[in-house]
């Protein structure tokens, strides 16, 4: 690439073969693979990118700049499926894709790709994949945080690593943004998203409920926003918060993306919630108890991150459970500080 770049080499704007990526399919970690294509749309700006998507995270390809194409293709998780990957590779193969970034680790990832004949496809080791990878990638270890690892993939061989790395994006028009929150019957004030949920119990807060109920206080409208997994959990916050809390779950992962894009702050669990929030440019505040801001902190200018005042040995230990401290590394987590924050925050931003 040019001397702005970042990276060695030269931008190549003759190269128009097809890409695809296969990306880690949580929605975080969908999310955060997004600095992929940006570090390839900035190498190749003229090869088309497409990404392999399940039907859950289907619905932020439409916002991610940069991708031509989603492919949805659902496999079932922990096991193979031979005859879903032959399917998968029938489609691959007439896509005419000439390179195969393969972000996860695992031999079942890489099947496909193979299967197909893609000529190229690049990943890091992992699983005894000879003969599935064929462009290796190594050094890992030494790229301490997620995003380093997806983004390094794209990496002309031999290119020095850049300072910082492009931010995960996603881009929502202002207009849908607006419709959404009519559509919902939601008032023009402003609102606070929150996301309860998270996948690992270790990772959730306990006191949304006394945070939504001091908001609204503040004159805030309170949005609970989450998967059907979160149904229980956002009534009894509503519940608690009184009438400016309203209840936002739902089935369609869209209406995470507007309810994110249409908030001026999102308050959530180490969560896809919160990197979506994140990636739309929502200032973003991130709960941390088990797991690492270093590594999963939300990726804008506009994010903060709470963690307990207290000091525990066993944190972090990123289970999904904890098993010691009684989950104190969240429970210790005062709704009174995030309160106090998030109206910092705001007053920061606007």
């Amino acid at each position: 690439m040019n001397d702005d770049s970042g990276f060695d080499g030269i931008v190549s704007t003759d190269d128009i073969r097809p890409i695809l990526i296969i990306p880690y399919m949580w929605i975080g970690d969908f999310v955060r693979g997004h600095s992929v294509v940006r570090v390839l749309n900035e190498r190749w700006p003229n090869r088309p990118i497409d990404l392999l998507t399940t039907s859950l995270c289907a619905p932020l390809v439409d916002y991610m700049p940069g991708v031509r194409a989603k492919i949805v293709w659902d496999l079932p998780r922990r096991r193979l499926a031979l005859a879903k990957q032959w399917g998968l590779a029938a489609l691959l193969r007439a896509g005419g894709y000439a390179t195969a970034l393969v972000l996860p680790r695992t031999w079942k990832s890489a099947l496909a790709p193979a299967l197909a004949g893609i000529p190229e496809r690049i990943g890091f080791v992992g699983e005894a994949r000879f003969g599935l990878i064929n462009h290796w990638r190594w050094g890992e270890k030494a790229l301490p945080r997620f995003i380093d690892k997806n983004a390094a993939l794209a990496l002309p061989d031999g290119a020095a690593l850049p300072p910082e790395w492009p931010v995960p994006q996603l881009r929502v028009p202002k207009a849908a943004a607006e419709h959404w929150r009519q559509a919902n019957g939601l008032g023009s004030g402003p609102a606070i998203a929150l996301a309860p949920g998270s996948v690992g119990a270790s990772k959730r807060w306990t006191s949304y409920g006394e945070a939504a109920r001091l908001l609204a206080e503040h004159g805030f409208d309170v949005w609970v926003v989450g998967g059907p997994a979160e149904k229980a959990l956002a009534s009894e916050i509503a519940a608690s918060g009184g009438s400016r809390v309203r209840d936002l779950t739902g089935t369609d992962l869209r209406d995470g993306i507007l309810a994110m894009a249409a908030a001026q702050l999102a308050i959530s669990n180490d969560s896809g919630l919160m990197h979506i929030a994140a990636a739309l440019g929502t200032p973003t505040m991130g709960i941390f108890g088990p797991t690492s801001p270093y590594h999963w902190a939300p990726l804008n200018g506009l994010a903060a991150t709470i963690q307990t005042k207290t000091h525990l040995a066993c944190q972090p230990c990123h289970r999904p459970v904890c098993k010691i401290n009684d989950h104190r590394c969240m429970r210790d987590i005062q709704a009174t500080d995030v309160v106090a924050n998030a109206r910092h925050l705001l007053r920061n931003i606007r």
